[in-house]
């Protein structure tokens, strides 16, 4: 069984002359004299590292392609004909929109954060792509009533950021975030949150956005499941290269260098890379990180990890407990990124079933020793109402929502190219037989138009495709729970699940669809 697919991939804009391939190295089984390179190592040949990464950066999202032994369909929603759990055992009101999807998560001590649905959006960063729906994405998640995260770099990527002293003063691009969120927020559901990583916390990042901009939660980054090393980005001139080496971040090639100036300037150089550093995880530098954003005003602290190995998921579930973390979101490997080392992407860290398994066992473990668990999320290639069911199932009580970046941001970026069509009088051709206008086409329109009156006008396009996509995430998610008889989330359980695979079984824990019931079937059988 072959998992991975090296030398040729869409992600890299690079493709095989012939499909036989050898399943190793990748390489044409008959690799001829005169090809002009078609593959990633012929590619590689003529453009080097660049094409270590995905193409055309800025304009597309990535997830990795490779086949994990274990994924999410691998196991089964066991859905049952007998009772109803909380609420009346009735046919007239056990039914689908009687499901709530509702949860908190936080809060240790106060208030918790209330969501509509078990749904964060992970952080967004500095990439392009992220920038230019942003605003989109902020206000479909604050009407949704989900968190979303503003991610690591983008005030010292902004521009026209004023770093005074070593220290963020202002930054336009992080107020049009936050505030677009603010603006949509009903002050009852959901939250926004600020990642700040190596560069990010030298900056004064968290201070600036609790102080200037109201930010009650800041997440500390120590990683995520596409890959492991820091976030990066490509740049475009010699002078923002230039700002972004000054700034504090590793840039490649060094653009102080003469010699690379003079090449940049000639067009042989036509692009930089933007490095952001790794973090030193220690659990004296932890504690006091924690504490010094707490006393910089927040009220909510979080913690991103990655794809690590075990270790460092139990090192991060032990001092999120210690140290009162109201939020975990643990990112497994095979998710997404706008910009990430494709091999890399591909060929590391623990898939997201093995490390929810992991995190569920080492909660287990603190549990077990009395000790605070904090509220976990989960993220890694999820996208659909099939996978927040069993992600939740999976690693029940702890895990308390999903993490989805890669899927919103699909929702809004189709949004704004469909809006933008009709705006110009062209219908996609998928969507003629809706109609012609914005309402018509967009199925939760109307509703966010009464709700909103005129402000609907001013609303970003792509909002409405997100809020209309998490509805669907919603209304597909009760529908899931009802089948099952659990009428709250709270109910969910690992029973609700069932393994197809004896390795899937092994891993997890989870029982064999084959094993599940068998005692209770019996007793059926004999009585």
């Amino acid at each position: 069984m072959r998992l991975s697919k090296p030398n040729r991939s869409a992600a890299t804009l690079t493709r095989t002359r012939v499909p036989d391939v050898n399943p190793s190295s990748g390489l044409c089984v008959t690799c001829l004299v005169g090809c002009p390179g078609l593959c990633e190592v012929g590619r590689s040949a003529i453009r080097g590292r660049e094409v270590i990464y995905p193409a055309p950066f800025g304009s597309i999202t990535v997830g990795a392609e490779k086949d994990y032994p274990v994924d999410f369909s691998h196991f089964q929603i066991m859905g049952t004909t007998v009772g109803a759990v909380g609420v009346e055992e009735d046919p007239d009101a056990a039914i689908f929109p009687n499901v709530s999807v509702e949860t908190a998560i936080g809060g240790d001590g106060g208030p918790e954060i209330r969501l509509r649905l078990p749904v964060v959006i992970p952080g967004l960063g500095s990439t392009d792509i992220a920038k230019r729906f942003g605003e989109a994405i902020y206000a479909g998640a604050a009407l949704s009533g989900i968190v979303c995260v503003v991610g690591e770099n983008v005030c010292a990527m902004d521009p026209e950021a004023e770093i005074r002293d070593g220290q963020v003063r202002r930054s336009p691009d992080m107020e049009k975030r936050v505030n677009s969120f603010k603006r949509w927020f009903d002050g009852k559901y959901g939250g926004i949150a600020v990642q700040v990583n190596v560069e990010d916390y030298r900056l004064g990042v968290h201070r600036y956005v609790i102080e200037s901009l109201g930010v009650e939660a800041i997440e500390i980054k120590w990683g995520q499941g596409a890959k492991d090393i820091g976030g990066e980005v490509k740049l475009p001139t010699l002078e923002r290269a230039l700002q972004l080496k000054e700034r504090g971040y590793l840039v490649l090639p060094d653009p102080e260098e003469p010699a690379v100036q003079e090449a940049a300037k000639a067009g042989l150089i036509k692009e930089f890379e933007r490095h952001s550093r790794v973090g030193m995880v220690s659990e004296e530098a932890f504690m006091k990180q924690v504490e010094e954003i707490r006393d910089a005003g927040a009220k909510y602290v979080f913690l991103k990890t990655g794809a690590y190995r075990p270790r460092d998921l139990a090192l991060a579930l032990k001092l999120s407990s210690e140290a009162g973390i109201d939020l975990l979101t643990v990112d497994g490997a095979g998710g997404g990124t706008a910009m990430s080392p494709w091999r890399m992407m591909n060929e590391w860290g623990i898939p997201t079933v093995y490390l929810e398994a992991l995190a569920y066992r080492y909660a287990q473990t603190l549990a077990e020793k009395g000790k605070r668990v904090p509220d976990i999320v989960i993220a890694g290639g999820l996208s659909l109402e099939d996978h927040v069911f069993k992600a939740l199932a999976l690693g029940a009580p702890f895990v308390k929502a999903v993490g989805m970046a890669r899927a919103p941001l699909t929702a809004v970026h189709v949004a704004e190219t469909v809006a933008s069509s009709l705006e110009k009088g062209q219908v996609p051709k998928p969507y003629e037989k809706y109609g012609k206008s914005l309402e018509e086409v967009f199925y939760s329109a109307y509703e966010l138009k009464q709700k909103l009156g005129k402000e609907f006008e001013e609303l970003p396009k792509g909002a409405i495709g997100l809020y209309t996509f998490l509805e669907r995430i919603k209304v597909g998610l009760q529908q899931l729970m009802c089948g099952a008889r659990k009428f709250a989330l709270e109910h969910l359980s690992r029973e609700d699940i069932a393994a197809l695979t004896e390795e899937a079984a092994r891993i997890t824990g989870i029982k064999h669809i084959m094993e599940i019931d068998m005692e209770e079937a019996e007793k059926i059988l004999s009585s």
